[in-house]
């Protein structure tokens, strides 16, 4: 038991628990509103996906900005976590880099509007692109190997390519109804197969 939990009964923990499930449902309602209408999206639209009031959302992101890194960090996490998760329960190493892949395209559609966001603030911006990296870079490098090492996709990929690329991809597409980034994606991914 570490120093944080001593005097802390089960009621204690489950508390904190259960804030942590809240604020992690408040974050999943808050990326969906975004990838589905900006981050400009109203906080009365995100409140009411997550089924609280506005005033919760308030008292934990007191600005947009603060809610939107949170949902920034929240969706790396989540695409951190999903890769080895993915690998273990698709069918193939290609199908969990698909999926994966999928995840990462509902995080760039909020990245993207981040970044006008925090255009301001440089330092702030330039610090969680690095944790980006540092948290993705290795779940796609460990995806890639796992398919070439199927023989499924060419080998000698690099995670910083394919991820720059899939990016490059859904640039704008939150902007214009007539262009489809996640089936021009979907294409790259399937294009990525080694020829048999």
């Amino acid at each position: 038991m570490n120093g944080a939990d001593k005097g802390a009964g089960p009621s204690a923990r489950s508390k904190r628990a259960d804030a942590r499930r809240n604020q992690e449902t408040l974050l999943d309602a808050a990326a969906s509103v975004f990838v589905a209408a900006g981050v400009e999206a109203p906080v009365r639209d995100i409140a009411a996906k997550a089924g609280v009031g506005v005033g919760t959302i308030y008292r934990h992101f007191p600005t947009r900005a603060d809610l939107i890194i949170a949902v920034y960090r929240h969706q790396v996490e989540a695409c951190a976590e999903a890769g080895p998760a993915l690998l273990a329960s698709s069918a193939t190493p290609h199908a969990a880099l698909g999926q994966w892949i999928n995840l990462f395209v509902d995080f760039l559609v909020t990245k993207h509007g981040l970044a006008a966001v925090l255009r301001s603030d440089n330092a702030g911006f330039d610090t969680l692109h690095s944790y980006f990296l540092d948290r993705l870079l290795p779940v796609c490098t460990q995806l890639l190997d796992a398919a070439a090492d199927a023989g499924e996709i060419r080998p000698g990929l690099k995670a910083y390519e394919l991820m720059r690329g899939v990016g490059n991809l859904c640039i704008g597409a939150e902007n214009d109804r007539d262009y489809d980034a996640r089936r021009l994606v979907a294409l790259l991914v399937e294009g990525l197969r080694q020829p048999h």
